[in-house]
């Protein structure tokens, strides 16, 4: 669609410009049924909580949303539409369907002989190569400049079909970067809080070039896009302008408020703080409890016992004083 029959953007026209979007309506629909299935019926107690059930359902919900709606009715009408489009789909969309481990819950929904095998198809080479968090970070950087700084725009105005792979990808490939950063699935390589953060870090680095490139040109990159909207479209330049600092601005927003919330969900866990810190900083705690406190080596200094005998410690400081 390239804005003909469409009405000026405005708040009016884009809140009501709706279409059924029949194939993201039946792929989001089969996707909550799965889940569904999968979480109604666990072989033994389901570790998913409710709340995930919910970021499942609403990610899928977003998804079809995001095509059916005035986004992306507009997003081949005004460049900086479809900027918005691409952020929810490659950000939004797959940290929402991320959080909702689906992973976990189909495992969990399997006979132990059946698990263990899906388990070993999850943790071959192929698989943990595909989930490896470096290479998800490799792959939505290549995606993110290469749809943005190369001539893909223009193919894409030229074959429709490209405008539907462009939307899987950009879904696709935020869910394989957010998969090891944002889950806490039964991957074969998990990493670090630390090394996730670095990696949010770095993944705002494609954002802010492409952002920048954007926000600063001073020629219309996809001319044969920009040559098909309509009348009422803003300038092209400034469209692209705009839609350059929606990609930097928001972009690395959006990258900056994950990372917020995994250093949230860190700090609100004893057990993710561990795994973040290492487990040298807890033996040094454990050893200096020891040290001045008499405890065993082996006592959990965040027991109640290690709080007594730190207590008692400042007690007899005291007295000596």
């Amino acid at each position: 669609m390239h804005g003909h029959g469409l009405d000026p953007l405005g708040w009016s026209s884009f809140l009501t410009t709706w279409s059924l979007a029949p194939g993201w309506l039946i792929a989001a629909a089969l996707m909550v049924v799965f889940y569904a299935l999968a979480r109604r019926n666990p072989v033994g107690a389901s570790t998913v909580r409710p709340w995930r059930v919910g970021s499942w359902v609403l990610g899928c919900v977003l998804m079809w949303v995001c095509l059916a709606s005035g986004i992306g009715a507009y997003a081949m009408s005004v460049f900086w539409m479809h900027m918005v489009l691409h952020l929810l789909l490659i950000m939004v969309v797959p940290a929402l369907l991320v959080m909702g481990h689906p992973i976990t819950v189909f495992l969990e929904a399997l006979q132990p002989p059946a698990r263990e095998r899906a388990m070993a198809v999850l943790h071959s080479w192929p698989i943990a190569l595909l989930t490896h968090y470096m290479v998800g970070l490799l792959l939505y950087a290549v995606v993110i400049i290469g749809t943005h700084l190369t001539g893909f725009m223009d193919q894409m105005a030229l074959h429709t079909w490209l405008m539907s792979g462009e939307q899987v990808l950009y879904v696709v490939t935020g869910y394989l970067f957010l998969l090891p950063l944002l889950g806490e699935e039964p991957l074969r390589t998990v990493p670090s809080y630390m090394m996730r953060l670095l990696a949010f870090l770095v993944g705002m680095v494609p954002d802010t070039v492409v952002g920048i490139v954007l926000l600063q040109t001073d020629r219309v990159p996809f001319p044969t896009m920009m040559a098909m909207h309509p009348s009422w479209a803003p300038d092209p330049l400034r469209d692209v302008q705009t839609a350059g600092a929606l990609m930097w601005a928001a972009g690395d927003g959006l990258m900056m408020a994950l990372a917020v919330g995994v250093m949230l969900a860190v700090v609100t866990s004893a057990e993710r703080r561990t795994k973040m810190t290492g487990a040298w900083l807890d033996s040094a705690r454990r050893n200096t409890l020891a040290a001045h406190a008499g405890t065993a080596e082996d006592l959990d200094p965040d027991s109640d016992a290690a709080l007594d005998a730190y207590n008692q410690m400042l007690r007899r400081m005291r007295d000596h004083g």
